[in-house]
């Protein structure tokens, strides 16, 4: 069940025949040296869907003491490694995923017997002569075969924290089950090597941490292992070039991957793309949400119910493609209600929903950007943001219907409320507010601020996701004519963005229009002009 089982191997081995398989392997040649040494404990967080659980069966395939059919690892970069033959299916390794439970499970304790009970199996019917006693606790009988066999193990513990999220399970349980994973690991001599991977960083309940012993990275402030779990820019251009190779139509360009998946960043300060993500883009020749499909924006929510309040601007700053600093610190599995400011934000990026880069934090790209925008669409104790969002809908029509009365009635509208954001004290805060009253668009256009077009940058430009429909180029002016801000979209050739090449068709074949808002701080009203390019 768990010791030695095939499972690790069938499951890298399918990883491994994929079309857009990218080789990690490497991440074992940091482990090796490590195998019965005093820092042999590991324990790696990551957000979910970037590698984790295929990078714990890639170190349990790598290890584990079974006969193979195939050598999976004679063709990846691990096998240049010199140690490569005396560690290849040559470990007894514990294989452990916590975050399967027994059938209809309702209590910690049917939970952690389904694991006590299979690795005592385990043991009995590998170690039958040491006569273990069922009766005896599992680390107890792990050190009589230790004393009799002089046999150590490897353990790959996979979703370690799983049961922080499994609805049974009670505070006295989280500490229960730290005590569990103590008294298995901690101190151990059968353990010669132990590899454990979560989303949650350990819990820490006091300086003297029940687990201690092993050594945390996390994505955001650990250099180690950054280039083992997700892809590099690197990596997804050989994948591009892979795909352009196996697709007889190719749907996507390689822009569109950087757009939809990129953003997420290593304390190394190297750019990640969400992998899942990455393949299943390519492999179905579609861009989609695929990471954020199975519940970040209830998880989004989850993390500001408490705090609305503090954070609520920030968000609109940040859909608006603003960074916000922020010190986050070490979020612990010990600490599931967050409250301030910086917990929410350090909870955030530890689930992935938000990057982290230079005291700054994020929303790392579209992937993520459309669940934001989802939450501003669907909350109503967001208050005036819903209410904005709502009016979005009215602003995109006005626009193309060139109604700027209605423009100018629903910037009024914003600015009206009671936000310190509609204060206009910078360029950001307009942005966000225009953003804000465009946030419908993003349902048929990719929206860009500050983009590169012409002979200088454009304040928004709107690229629609289908080529007949209406290109929008936006600058905004504060004091000055909305009549200067087309002129300048005018001056600056900004509409370059929506032609093709010279000699190619062009890329979009609905109209151009431009968008001048101005907003005058004498006044305090807006003015708003739409012209056909």
């Amino acid at each position: 069940m768990f010791l030695n089982s095939s499972i690790p191997y069938e499951a890298y081995k399918e990883v491994l025949s994929d079309n857009y398989f990218v080789d990690k392997s490497m991440l074992i040649g940091e482990l090796i040296p490590a195998i019965g040494r005093k820092n042999r404990y590991f324990c790696i967080t990551r957000p979910r869907r970037f590698g984790k659980t295929v990078m714990a069966n890639m170190v349990g395939a790598f290890f584990e003491k079974i006969q193979v059919k195939e050598r999976l690892f004679d063709k990846l970069a691990i096998s240049e490694v010199k140690e490569y033959e005396i560690h290849l299916n040559q470990h007894n390794v514990f294989y452990i995923d916590f975050s399967r439970t027994p059938e209809n499970c309702n209590s910690y304790v049917e939970y952690i017997t389904r694991i006590i009970d299979g690795l005592k199996s385990d043991i009995f019917d590998n170690y039958s002569d040491v006569k273990p006693n069922m009766e005896e606790s599992i680390w107890d009988i792990l050190q009589k075969v230790y004393e009799r066999t002089k046999d150590k193990f490897i353990f790959v513990i996979d979703e370690w924290d799983a049961v922080f999220h499994m609805p049974f399970i009670s505070e006295v349980d989280q500490k229960n089950y730290l005590l569990f994973l103590k008294n298995l690991l901690k101190d151990q001599i059968y353990v010669e090597l132990a590899y454990m991977t979560g989303v949650l960083p350990l819990a820490k309940y006091s300086s003297g941490s029940e687990l201690n012993m092993f050594a945390e990275y996390d994505m955001a402030t650990k250099v180690r292992f950054s280039e083992y779990f997700g892809f590099l820019d690197t990596e997804v251009d050989r994948l591009y070039k892979k795909y352009q190779s196996v697709e007889k139509h190719c749907n996507i360009v390689r822009e569109d991957l950087r757009v939809w998946y990129d953003g997420y960043y290593t304390a190394a300060g190297n750019r990640l793309y969400n992998p899942r993500s990455i393949v299943l883009a390519l492999t179905n020749n579609q861009l989609s949400n695929y990471w954020t499909s199975s519940g970040p924006y209830d998880e989004i929510f989850y993390c500001i119910r408490n705090n609305i309040e503090d954070v609520r601007e920030d968000i609109v700053l940040m859909v608006a493609g603003e960074r916000i600093s922020a010190d986050i610190g070490q979020y612990a599995a010990a600490y599931m209600e967050v409250s301030s400011r910086e917990q929410i934000y350090s909870a955030m990026i530890v689930y992935g929903l938000l990057t982290y880069a230079d005291g700054e934090v994020f929303i790392p790209n579209k992937e993520l950007m459309d669940k934001y925008k989802e939450l501003l669409f669907s909350k109503d104790v967001l208050g005036y943001v819903y209410r904005l969002a709502k009016k979005s809908e009215e602003m995109v029509k006005a626009t193309i219907a060139a109604d700027t009365k209605t423009m100018e009635t629903i910037l009024q509208y914003a600015h009206d409320t009671e936000s310190p954001i509609f204060s206009y004290n910078s360029e950001a805060e307009l942005s966000a507010v225009v953003n804000l009253c465009y946030l419908a668009a993003r349902d048929k256009y990719r929206v860009e601020r500050e983009d590169k077009a012409g002979k200088g940058f454009v304040d928004f430009i709107f690229y629609p996701e289908h080529k007949n429909r209406d290109c929008i180029i936006l600058e905004l002016k504060v004091n000055s004519t909305p009549e200067a801000a087309i002129a300048q979209i005018k001056r600056k050739s900004y509409a370059v963005r929506f032609q093709g090449k010279l000699g190619e068709t062009a890329k979009f074949t609905g109209r151009i229009l431009a968008v001048g808002i101005s907003y005058s701080k004498s006044t305090k009203e807006h003015r708003c002009k739409v012209e056909i390019l």
